[in-house]
């Protein structure tokens, strides 16, 4: 198993760090021959307008989406999310229409509106994750086929599910908590080996 990072630009080098604990081998994509190899890939968080328009500089806008319709996993943390969706309620950047869900940026306020929860995965047994929200986005609407895995205490959707795709509002890569990575391991591995769980977060 090879997990890809786009490494393009924000927070790609905090999750290849958490993967790395996991002994698990991985690819930084800045290309689209990145992608070649790689059996699922992560977009981080970071600036979504500056990720969306070095994709188109280096081509990965257009791999990105071929990867998607081939039945990939991927997963989008916070600007990745952004980037993940079908529509957004914002003027910029465009979105890479992977999921169906409507997403509005920086919905929690500023930087200084930052905070940390524990949040109950549906699909991650054992305690509530930690995770850690910085100018988070928030999703507006979640469509057909799409599966709502962890909520705030108010209710307040966080983390969505969509086949073999995953967003999360979140950065659990900002913690030493590596049950979400392991997730995700999991759907990679769901895809290649049906047998295998797809909730399966252990001893992977």
């Amino acid at each position: 198993m090879i997990v890809g990072v786009m490494a393009v630009q924000g927070d790609f080098s905090e999750h290849l760090a958490i993967l790395k604990t996991l002994n698990v081998k991985t690819q930084e994509v800045r290309l689209p021959k990145d992608l070649e190899d790689i059996d699922g890939p992560i977009i981080p968080g970071g600036e979504s307008t500056t990720l969306r328009k070095l994709f188109d500089i280096y081509g990965l806008t257009i791999a990105i989406k071929r990867y998607a319709k081939a039945g990939g996993p991927i997963w989008g943390t916070c600007a990745g999310m952004i980037l993940m969706a079908q529509t957004l309620t914002n003027d910029r950047p465009e979105p890479l229409n992977l999921m169906n869900i409507t997403v509005t940026r920086n919905a929690y306020g500023r930087q200084l509106d930052s905070f940390e929860a524990a949040i109950p995965i549906s699909v991650i047994e054992g305690s509530p994750i930690p995770a850690v929200f910085i100018r988070a986005p928030s999703f507006t609407y979640i469509g057909e086929n799409v599966e709502v895995i962890g909520k705030l205490n108010d209710g307040t959707p966080v983390a969505v599910k969509q086949g073999n795709m995953l967003a999360t509002a979140f950065h659990p890569e900002l913690t030493n908590d590596v049950r979400f990575h392991n997730f995700f391991l999991s759907l990679i591995k769901y895809k290649d080996n049906p047998s295998v769980p797809r909730n399966e977060c252990k001893d992977l």
